[in-house]
C-alpha cells in the first residue's frame, strides 16, 4: 500500500467535509499511515506536525499510551449499551467529575455525540423550558461573526455566509448582535450596549444568547475581553433569557483555564462541551444544565412536557472512557500550569511577525495564537499557499482565510513550537517578497 494507491481509492468514493474536492486535481490529498505524539506520518515516510490539533480536539498527541490504555481496559468489560433506562460506570463518574469542574449551577449533564449536536440539544431545551412555562419564544441571539456547527438549528446561530449562506431559506430564527472588534474593554461595553437593545426590545420573544467565550474560532481566530461575557450574563439574568456558553472549541484548557468561562466569572445557564472532551479519540459531547432546567421537565408522563432528544450513540462507554483519561491527565499531569510556560513562549514567538509588512492583527489567548495577511483578497486564496509551503516542511497549518493560526496539541515541546512557527514565519516571508 502506498499514498498513491490510497488517493486514487479515497477519491473514487469519499466526498470530504470543508473541501472543495476539485482542489485535489492540483493539491494532493495525503494519506496518513500513522501518528503518534504530535506528528502525523504518511505512506512516503513525511512527518507533519499536528500544528491545528486535527480540528482542535487532540489535546495530548496521537497514541497517547494512558488513554489508549483506558479505551482497551474499558473494551474488555463494555463497549456500548442503550442509554434509555440504562447505564454504566464510565459514564456517571464521568458526569460526576464534569459537574465539579465546571461552574456550581450546573449539576445535570445531558449526552450527545458532537458539537453541533450539543448546540441543537441546548437551544431545545431552552425553547422547550420556556414553552412549559406557557411562553412562546422561538428566537435566538447570537455575535456577528459566530460558528456553532453545521446541522439546521447550530447553523442557524452562525453567521458565517460560507457556511450558511446556501441554506438561509431553511433556517431557524435567530438575531445577531455586535461582537467586541477586538479584545480591549471599551469595545466590550459598546457590545454589550448594542445587545441590552436587542434585550430590551425582545427578550419576550428571545429563548437564549449563544456565545463563543472569548474566542470566535472558525470565525477567524476573532478574541474579545472576558468583560464582554460578564456583562452579556447580567443582561441575560435581566431579562429572563438564558446564557449557553459553547465551549466546544474553547473548553479543556485551551484558552488557558480549563474553561474559557472561568476568566469571567460566570455561571451560563448551559455549558456545551466536545472536541477535546475525550482527546480527539471518539465522538462525544455533553450539555451541562442547572438543576431548574432539569426540575421544569420532571413530571409524570407527559409527551408535550417531556424533552424528546436521543442519539443512538450516546453515552457511548469507550468514549466516556478516553473523555475519564483525559480528566485524569489534566489532574495528575498539571497540564494548566505547564502550559503557562509554552502560552508564554508561543507569545514571544508570535511577536517576531509583527517584524513582517504584510501581517497584521496579532494576537493570543492562552493555546490559540493567529495573525492575518494582509493586502490579498479572499478569492486569492493566500492561506494555501501558507498551507502548501508547511507540508512541504513538515508542518500542517490549515489557514482560515488569510488567518493563519496555530493550535497545537498541549505536549508539543519548546523545539517544536519553534519548528511550528518558523515555517509559518518562513511561508509568510516568501508571500512578502513575490
Amino acid at each position: 500500500m502506498d499514498n498513491l494507491s490510497l488517493k486514487e481509492r479515497d477519491l473514487r468514493n469519499i466526498w470530504h467535509p470543508c473541501t472543495q474536492m476539485k482542489d485535489h486535481e492540483k493539491l494532493p490529498l495525503i494519506p496518513i499511515k500513522q501518528a503518534e505524539g504530535i506528528y502525523l506520518e504518511d505512506f512516503d515516510g513525511n512527518r507533519y506536525i499536528d500544528a491545528v490539533s486535527s480540528w482542535w480536539v487532540n489535546l495530548f498527541g496521537h497514541q497517547h499510551p494512558y488513554i489508549k490504555s483506558k479505551i482497551v481496559e474499558q473494551l474488555d468489560s463494555l463497549e456500548h449499551i442503550i442509554f434509555a433506562g440504562f447505564t454504566h460506570e464510565p459514564i456517571v463518574r464521568l458526569s460526576e467529575r464534569l459537574v465539579k469542574l465546571t461552574p456550581q449551577n450546573l449539576t445535570k449533564c445531558f449526552y450527545a455525540d458532537n458539537g453541533s449536536s450539543a448546540i441543537e440539544v441546548a437551544i431545545k431545551m431552552s425553547f422547550h423550558y420556556n414553552k412549559n412555562r406557557g411562553l412562546t419564544k422561538p428566537y435566538f441571539v447570537s455575535l456577528n461573526n459566530s460558528y456553532h456547527g453545521e446541522t439546521i438549528g447550530a447553523l442557524s446561530l452562525g453567521d458565517l455566509g460560507i457556511y450558511k449562506k446556501s441554506y438561509e431559506e431553511m433556517l431557524i430564527k435567530s438575531i445577531k448582535t455586535d461582537v467586541p472588534k477586538d479584545k480591549s474593554e471599551e469595545e466590550a461595553i459598546k457590545a454589550a450596549k448594542k445587545l441590552k437593545e436587542i434585550l430590551k426590545e425582545r427578550a419576550f420573544e428571545i429563548s437564549a444568547f449563544v456565545v463563543e467565550p472569548l474566542v470566535q474560532c472558525a470565525g477567524n481566530m476573532h478574541m474579545y475581553s472576558p468583560l464582554f461575557l460578564k456583562l452579556a450574563s447580567e443582561l441575560c439574568k435581566e431579562f429572563d433569557v438564558h446564557f449557553i456558553a459553547d465551549e466546544i472549541a474553547v473548553g479543556f484548557g485551551r484558552t488557558g483555564s480549563m474553561f474559557a468561562c472561568e476568566q469571567a466569572g460566570i455561571k451560563p445557564d448551559f455549558m456545551a462541551l466536545s472536541k477535546g472532551i475525550t482527546g480527539g479519540y471518539l465522538p462525544l459531547s455533553v450539555v451541562l444544565l442547572t438543576e431548574e432546567m432539569y426540575d421544569s421537565f420532571y413530571c409524570d408522563y407527559n409527551e408535550h412536557k417531556s424533552f424528546l432528544h436521543s442519539h443512538s450513540y450516546t453515552g457511548n462507554a469507550l468514549a466516556c472512557a478516553a473523555a475519564n483519561a483525559v480528566l485524569d491527565i489534566f489532574e495528575n499531569d498539571d497540564v494548566l500550569n505547564k502550559n503557562r510556560e509554552k502560552i508564554k513562549y508561543i507569545g514571544k514567538k508570535l511577536n517576531e511577525f509583527s517584524k513582517l509588512n504584510n501581517i497584521e492583527n496579532i494576537r493570543q489567548t492562552g493555546m490559540i495564537a493567529a495573525f492575518d495577511i494582509k493586502g490579498f483578497e479572499p478569492k486569492e486564496r493566500i492561506g494555501l499557499r501558507v498551507y502548501e509551503y508547511g507540508l512541504k516542511n513538515g508542518v500542517l497549518l490549515r489557514p482560515l482565510g488569510n488567518t493563519i493560526y496555530f493550535m497545537p496539541p498541549y505536549i508539543i515541546t519548546f523545539e517544536e513550537i519553534d519548528k511550528m512557527m518558523d515555517t509559518a514565519y518562513e511561508a509568510v516571508s516568501l508571500i512578502e517578497r513575490k
